[in-house]
């Protein structure tokens, strides 16, 4: 088996959310989940809206801190590609994409180098210099989703953009990240599209009420999954 590029060891997330001392009242999206991502797979996340999906990624991007277990990461460079992606809505796409890169490990020049490949593959033409404020959901994601692919993390976190867009960008997308899995990127990806997990995946989880309850092989998991889904 490859190594683990992160390891994630009875892992838990509580928000509070409202009062003091005991009387305080406190939300958990995440409890004791034990996972590791192995260098080269391509990991799929499953469950239910609320599940914990996003807040997994969160820590596994290191963004959020767990409360309680451990993240160990295991020297890889990581990307999160969600809808809200961090991006500084008062910068360009342009600024935003060198401090993304940079934020990953390249040289400010090594960026500046690939900026043109960039803007390119985001589609968004001038945009691209204007404030990400002026983008729409779908322009925010195609510039995440540039950004990421074109500098080439070791670990690729992606949260269901790859459903949102106009159906020729998607494509585009879909292409791509099977061409970045065959030549060895790992990658975790949440969605809700069961093509996706089946094109994608070498394996998967289900994350239900913050836990993780069931991992395998796709195609198990999916099984697993579907009586979920039908007993809702």
């Amino acid at each position: 088996m490859s190594k683990p590029f992160l390891s994630l060891c009875d892992v838990g997330v509580r928000f509070k959310l409202a009062g003091q001392g005991r009387r305080a009242h406190y939300f958990e999206p995440l409890r004791g989940v034990n996972l590791e991502v192995q260098a080269g797979e391509t990991l799929g996340v499953l469950g239910m809206n609320g599940a914990g999906k996003s807040t997994l990624l969160k820590i596994m991007s290191g963004a959020l801190k767990p409360d309680s277990g451990r993240l160990t990461n295991h020297g890889a460079s990581v990307a999160l590609l969600a809808l809200q992606a961090g991006f500084d809505s008062n910068l360009s796409g342009r600024d935003n994409a060198i401090f993304g890169g940079m934020l990953l490990g390249y040289s400010r020049k090594q960026i500046l180098q690939r900026l043109d490949e960039i803007q390119e593959y985001s589609e968004l033409g001038d945009y691209f210099n204007e404030p990400v404020r002026n983008y729409s959901t779908g322009m925010a994601s195609r510039l995440g989703f540039a950004i990421s692919t074109t500098v080439s993390p070791d670990v690729l976190l992606v949260d269901e953009v790859l459903s949102v867009g106009d159906a020729s960008f998607r494509k585009k997308a879909e292409r791509t990240m099977m061409q970045k899995i065959a030549s060895g990127q790992t990658v975790v990806l949440v969605s809700h599209s069961r093509s996706q997990i089946e094109n994608l995946c070498d394996r998967c989880v289900i994350l239900q009420d913050g836990q993780a309850i069931a991992g395998g092989s796709v195609g198990e998991v999916l099984a697993i999954y579907d009586e979920i889904v039908r007993a809702k």
